[in-house]
């Protein structure tokens, strides 16, 4: 009969196929299971106030018309909902599929249940493939990893939260209009069990045999999968474990596969009570905690709890007086084989000979260490033990005191386990690679000794005083002659030969009295020995390493090893060298692997990389978390050497009086920093002595380990101290900024300091990993903050600056900031806000409008790039620029509501054009002309003068931060400095050419040249954010006379000072000049050309009308009003960088000329 798992037998091939994919879809689902969008949790108040009424469960589907019809009754909620849609579609597509292919599992598994029923496969029916070896495990693995599918989704992704992901996937997804769309099956199959995961929840009713049944199986196939499973050792694990008390170790796998593969059929656990006798004194006769898929644990006496036949049958193992007998008799094997374990790996103990001679001796200690660890840590696992349960808290409690449980105990036999395990397949692996060579070699070395043996006895040796016997020497060279013919690939028949020369050799020495020659005697004992070694040698059996391999699996502990981390860590932080032990358990650990792998290879699955990849991960992270002991030990003697270091050790002058030195040589705190250091340059030791380590498929590099812990601290506690150092309290006058930049400053360069102090004794490169983490800490904050303007959000997981391994922490908010970057943002934009605050533009300084008191200057900035470097600037730069956008976007919905929408208003604007066009003349009665239409519009000057000072604001602060980044550009970096400069101006003359003759070359769309040249500009200060276009727009009609009337309703708010320039008149209606006009000058920008010339040329019409009617009624100076028209087109002019002749072709010149004279 054909393979089962042969490439050409279809029917093996087909459920090969089913029962790898169902391994891949566990690990899926294991790995989705850590990325729920929190939203969908709705666990907090807010979060169910903002999206309980677009996110639903099931109850949806009774009638989605009218939930939709609600939406859409709220713009506001539309809004929402596809603001939400954008955000979570993807995630949302990927649970959808991985529950789909859960539902398509148990679909192929039913065809081809139906396949062999109708003969589709020749020769092949259910009950044949339950005879063969593979396709009975096959068959049975196919069933049970459906049932671990359910429950590992109950466990991980909670029923309301799948129902919620569900309906959102049908409301978003387009898919579930094709015909093809098993939408409604996956519902029926994923809805709600009513489980709930959290400690103390109760169980549902008939949980979890209902939620089994709702998609119907092959009855017969059932009972036969158990009836198998009952009856058969289907992987012939007994073999590796031959003492009978070790049974049940040996058909764990089996049992948990039985124990999943019940609820497919409950009525047993119910009703037959001889069966489940039968069960439980084959499987369960001595434990009841078990491992069911990659340390997901259960404890049958909860589990079995409401079935009456399972319940009563395992009584006889709950029995205390049973619990007692195991507890007890684990206690002393673990003493006994803990002992003999210790006792073997003591140096030069593990000798190659020794091995060879005690190999059951050797396999059997392993088997006890390895059964006592798996019974005693399931045992005594929390996880298993519901500590509302009477019975199993007092069960658990016996199990406890009679096995003297010490998790540190256990926890050091695991470890010599792990160590013992490791040297021993690693011996053996040598050993079987020479096997053959050392084979030959002892052949060789035999067969020599006894042809010069021959050559003594032919007397032609005189030296050796042997008298001439050729019988003998006959009979040695045909003795040399079998040694030479004996064939290693046909072991057993060379053995037995073997044996028989040993014998002979030793029958010759005794019959020919061979003794009295000492030397002839040593070539004979050297002969035997090198045969003895012969027979060794061909008993290395690669067996061993299996049985070794099936004895130390240890992926029932995948979960439980957790628990044994704070051990770890402790024992780490004691002993670093004890890292090089952790590695062999991190290895025994790895081996867990197989499990889900073997099938997944077997098929040749493409799934084989991510399956791997994924179980790999989870146990590097590990690794990593026990590890990060070592970097946060590093740490807390760092902080001691920090504090030494700036407030203990003084520095040395340059010349100091001989009878000083003592004072300055302070040798107690230069000691306590010596120490500390040494300790640092120890831990490093530790973790570099690990050697590289393949963890699955990862490679664990212990140096980059290290470098990724040091970061890992480093970022936790930079990230901590930025949090912490940027809260503010509004209410404080005068503003704590400043003092908590001075410290917040003083924390950095402290961390600064050490990590340059400690790079050399733990070989890094601090300057390069400061810079690299300070710099994702602050662009990750920032994006967390712009994500507030953003519809789009970026999600961590599609952050670049966020890292799985170096995680970047999150802080819960303080106030309406996410980060400490908003707050500072925040902050900085309260203590200068123009309604309190009057910005002097030439001492570029804020002072207080009504106390005249300086609050801030242009200190601040280099205050903040002292402390966040040029990341923090440049982000604070990017974030006021997202502010900007939303100021300019709430501007324009204002300016639609409270003048395209309003009659009167366009009444009044529409009378004002006609009364002064065309704009070249004079307006005869201007006064009254303008102020009767500011007078009508009275009422919307508040909320436009409020948007337009804090687009101006946050502009004025934009120039400052671009003026600290040139500066220290320039002084840190000259020559990128020049570079960039040099480069900008080649790129725009290159524009420019191209824009007179577009022959010349241009960047083409797919050059990200300009892109990235941007950022460069950006970040060293080389660029006037007065000039950039923050958002798109359309016509506005009668903007630019809007523009002007605002303008012209302000003006006499203000008066001229002749060492200020404009000033507000009165502290009770505060309007600050500076953001008035860049705020003006921002908003033109964003509109066509055209716009701002009609602007400037309303500005000259009302300049030239008012000093008109001066002159006709005589009066001679001029009035307040121009003097602020002609300082708004002169500053104007100034900072848009514009020609002067841009203005007087609006103003005459001497009107200039004399408005300076008048100043």
């Amino acid at each position: 009969m054909l393979d089962f798992l042969a490439e050409n037998n279809l029917c093996g091939q087909a459920i090969l196929r089913i029962v790898s994919c169902g391994n891949a879809i566990i690990a899926e689902l294991l790995r989705l299971s850590e990325f729920i969008p929190a939203v969908f949790r709705l666990k907090d108040r807010a979060d169910q106030q903002k999206y309980g009424d677009i996110i639903f469960d099931f109850s949806y589907f009774k009638g989605p018309e009218l939930w939709e019809s609600k939406l859409e009754a709220k713009p506001e909620l539309q809004d929402l909902d596809e603001e939400f849609r954008e955000n979570n579609t993807e995630i949302v597509t990927r649970f959808y599929l991985a529950f789909q292919s859960v539902h398509k599992y148990i679909v192929d598994l039913n065809r081809y249940l139906d396949d062999l029923n109708e003969g589709v496969y020749i020769q092949q029916t259910l009950e044949t493939v339950l005879l063969n070896e593979d396709g009975k495990q096959l068959l049975c693995e196919a069933l049970y990893l459906y049932g671990v599918m359910l429950l590992v989704i109950d466990q991980k992704i909670e029923g309301e939260i799948r129902e919620r992901m569900l309906v959102s996937y049908y409301r978003y997804s387009a898919a579930r209009s094709s015909a093809d769309s098993n939408m409604d099956d996956i519902c029926k199959l994923l809805r709600s069990t009513g489980y709930s995961s959290q400690p103390g929840a109760k169980r549902p009713p008939n949980y979890p045999e209902s939620y089994f049944q709702r998609v119907p199986i092959n009855e017969t196939f059932i009972s036969m999968v158990i009836g198998r499973l009952r009856s058969d050792d289907i992987y012939n694990q007994v073999s590796a474990y031959p003492l009978p008390e070790h049974r049940s170790t040996a058909l764990a796998n089996q049992a948990a596969m039985l124990y999943v593969i019940l609820y497919f059929e409950p009525s047993i656990l119910h009703t037959h009570q001889a069966k489940m006798r039968e069960i439980v004194d084959k499987y369960f006769p001595d434990n009841w905690v078990i491992s069911i898929y990659m340390g997901i644990t259960v404890n049958l006496a909860d589990a079995w709890e409401p079935y009456k036949a399972a319940k009563t049958a395992l009584n006889n193992t709950l029995d205390l007086s049973n619990v007692r007998e195991q507890a007890s008799r684990y206690a002393t094997v673990s003493e006994r084989a803990h002992a003999q374990a210790q006792q073997f790996l003591k140096e030069g103990c593990l000798r190659e000979d020794l091995v060879l001679d005690n190999i059951p001796r050797l396999l059997n200690c392993l088997r006890d260490c390895n059964v006592t660890i798996r019974w005693l840590m399931l045992h005594t696992a929390d996880s298993a033990c519901d500590p509302n349960n009477k019975r199993l808290r007092q069960i658990k409690d016996q199990i406890l005191t009679d096995s003297r449980y010490n998790p540190k105990i256990l926890f050091q036999l695991l470890l010599d386990t792990a160590q013992f395990e490791f040297i021993l397949k690693e011996m053996f692996k040598q050993m079987l690679s020479e096997k053959q060579a050392k084979w030959e070699h002892y052949k060789k070395e035999g067969s020599e000794r006894m042809t010069e043996l021959a050559d003594v006895f032919s007397g032609v040796k005189p030296l050796t005083r042997v008298e001439k016997n050729e019988n003998l020497q006959a009979w040695f060279r045909e003795i040399s002659k079998q040694i030479l013919s004996l064939n290693y690939d046909d072991s057993t028949a060379a053995g037995r030969k073997t044996v028989q020369l040993i014998q002979a050799l030793e029958e010759v020495q005794e019959f020919h009295q061979l003794e009295s020659n000492l030397q002839v005697c040593q070539f004979l004992a050297d002969t035997r020995k090198f045969l003895h070694q012969m027979i060794r040698t061909i008993n290395i059996k690669e067996e061993v390493l299996i049985t070794m391999q099936i004895v130390g699996d240890l992926s029932f502990a995948w979960q439980l090893i957790d628990s044994f981390t704070s051990i770890m860590q402790e024992s780490i932080r004691v002993n670093p060298s004890m890292v090089t032990k952790l590695r062999a358990t991190f290895l025994k650990l790895a081996s867990a692997l197989d499990l889900p792998l073997l099938r997944i290879n077997q098929a040749n699955s493409p799934d084989l990389l991510s399956v791997s990849q994924y179980y790999s991960g989870e146990l590097v992270s590990y690794v990593r978390k026990v590890l990060q002991i070592i970097p946060e030990s590093m740490f807390t003697s760092l902080l001691k050497i920090i504090k030494l270091q700036t407030h203990d050790i003084i520095e040395v002058p340059t010349r100091l009086d001989k009878d000083k030195l003592r004072d300055y040589a302070q040798l107690g705190p230069r000691y306590e920093v010596a120490k500390l250091t040494h300790a640092i340059s120890i831990f490093t030791e530790g973790i570099l002595m690990m050697k590289t380590t393949l963890v699955g498929i990862i490679k664990v590099d212990p140096k980059q380990l290290l470098e990724d812990g040091i970061r890992k601290e480093l970022v936790k506690r930079v990230a901590f101290a930025l949090h912490r150092g940027l809260i503010f309290n509004p209410r404080a006058k005068p503003s704590e900024l400043m003092p908590k930049l001075k410290e917040l400053g003083a924390t950095m360069d402290g961390f600064h300091r050490s990590f340059e102090y400690i790079q050399d004794y733990v070989n890094i490169y601090g300057l390069k990993i400061w810079q690299e983490e300070v710099s994702r800490i602050i662009n990750y904050n920032v994006e967390q903050e712009c994500n507030n303007f953003l519809r789009t959000k970026i999600q961590d997981w599609q952050s670049m600056y966020q890292s799985t391994h170096i995680p970047i922490p999150k802080f819960t908010p303080v106030d309406e900031s996410v980060t400490f970057i908003g707050r500072l943002c925040r902050e900085i934009l309260r203590i200068t806000d123009p309604k309190m605050t009057c910005h002097i533009d030439q001492l570029n300084t804020w002072y207080d409008m009504k106390t005249h008191q300086e609050v801030t200057s242009s200190r601040l900035f280099s205050e903040i790039q002292n402390t966040l470097g040029t990341f923090g600037l440049n982000g604070l730069d990017r974030l006021l620029c997202f502010m900007i956008v939303k100021e300019l976007q709430n501007f324009l919905s204002m300016f639609q509501k409270i003048i395209l929408r309003d009659r009167t208003v366009q009444d009044t604007l529409k009378t004002l054009m006609n009364a002064i066009s065309p704009l070249k003349s004079i307006v005869a009665n201007s006064n009254k002309i303008y102020f009767s239409a500011i007078a009508k519009t009275q009422k919307i000057w508040t909320a436009y003068l409020e948007a337009i000072m804090k687009v101006g604001q946050m502009q004025i602060l934009r120039q400052q931060i671009a003026n600290e980044l040139n500066y220290s550009c320039r002084f840190d970096s000259k020559h990128l400095a020049a570079a960039l400069e040099n480069l900008n101006k080649a790129l725009l003359a290159d524009i420019e050419a191209h824009y007179q003759d577009p022959s010349l070359p241009y960047p083409k769309e797919d050059n990200t040249l300009l892109y990235e040249i941007t950022a460069y500009l950006e970040a060293a200060g080389i660029h006037n954010p007065l000039n950039k276009i923050y958002i798109t727009t359309k016509r506005l009609p009668y903007f630019p006379v809007v523009n002007f009337l605002f303008l012209i309703a302000q003006l006499p708010k203000l008066q001229y000072s002749k060492n200020l320039g404009m000033v507000c008149r009165k502290p009770a209606d505060p309007v600050d000049w500076p953001p008035l006009v860049l705020g003006l000058l921002t908003l033109l920008k964003q509109f066509h050309s055209r716009y701002t010339e009609q602007f400037l040329a309303l500005i000259g019409q009302f300049i030239r009308s008012t000093v008109e009617q001066c002159t006709s009624q005589k009066i001679p100076e001029m009035p307040a009003d121009v003097v602020g028209a002609l300082l708004f087109l002169e500053d104007y002019v100034r900072y848009t960088k514009l020609p002067r002749r841009v203005a007087e072709a609006h103003v005459p010149n001497f009107i200039f000329d004399e408005f300076r004279t008048v100043l």
